[in-house]
């Protein structure tokens, strides 16, 4: 399995194990952290919390599996958006504090991942970024709405522009991650938080929860955009060549079609 659950004091303890490929969602991590979050609301009157990691030292996870989108349609395009959009938004109304462990390189579905989260604690040689323009492609799980949420219009529009990465330090002057912490001491700071607001009143964590993610939800529809240009460009020869770029480790040579 490439998603492992440890329970510890009533804290889910969720870890992406796919190492060898610095822990990229692919179609299985993505089902199995929708197989956990169903399992997490029959459960949510009994669970503290929860911390998403990656395995090893070098990745909380290194954007989607791209392998994946090698001969997707526009309409599959879309569909993959949407279904990813779907699970960051489950995970981010979970009614107990989750918080991503960041361990390594948070990049592309990665840093989506993390964003999703309530809280992030990076480790110091954290990296975060929203590399997908390098494959001529966008964010399609909600990065260019929750980018802007967390560290406004203009650097969120650099960093989707640019491709670039950010270090946890930046990360935390940006707003994007709550603490940064001596690398391989994440998780355990994500325990200790977790310990000190399960000390709090349960329903009204839950509430704070709601309240807080209810502020963004006028703004739903702008997900839908994010899902139908993502899949809009994977009929262009510019994605089809970023994508074999990147898979043959060779820079992409994009036309404008």
């Amino acid at each position: 399995m490439s998603i492992k659950k440890e329970v510890k004091d009533r804290v889910w303890i969720i870890t992406i194990e796919r190492e060898s490929s610095l822990n990229s969602l692919n179609t299985e991590v993505m089902d199995g952290l929708s197989a956990i979050v169903d399992e997490a609301l029959v459960y949510s009157h009994n669970i503290k919390g929860m911390i998403i990691t990656g395995s090893g030292a070098k990745a909380f996870a290194a954007g989607a599996d791209i392998s994946e989108f090698v001969s997707l349609s526009q309409n599959e395009g879309r569909s993959l958006s949407e279904k990813g959009q779907f699970l960051f938004d489950r995970i981010e109304k979970l009614p107990f504090p989750v918080i991503a462990a960041v361990n390594g390189f948070a990049l592309g579905g990665g840093c989506e991942l993390a964003m999703a989260c309530h809280l992030r604690i990076a480790g110091q040689h954290a990296k975060f970024g929203q590399p997908e323009v390098n494959l001529g492609l966008i964010p399609g799980y909600g990065g260019t709405q929750r980018l802007i949420r967390y560290i406004g219009r203009g650097k969120a529009m650099e960093l989707l522009l640019t491709g670039d990465f950010i270090s946890a330090d930046e990360a935390l002057k940006l707003g994007l991650v709550n603490h940064v912490v001596e690398s391989g001491k994440e998780l355990e700071y994500a325990e200790q938080m977790i310990a000190k607001i399960s000390k709090k009143a349960p329903i009204a964590v839950e509430k704070i929860i709601k309240c807080v993610n209810s502020y963004f939800e006028n703004n739903i529809g702008v997900f839908d955009i994010e899902a139908d240009k993502f899949g809009i460009l994977m009929n262009t020869k510019d994605t089809k060549e970023g994508i074999d770029a990147f898979m043959n480790k060779r820079a992409p040579n994009f036309i404008g079609e």
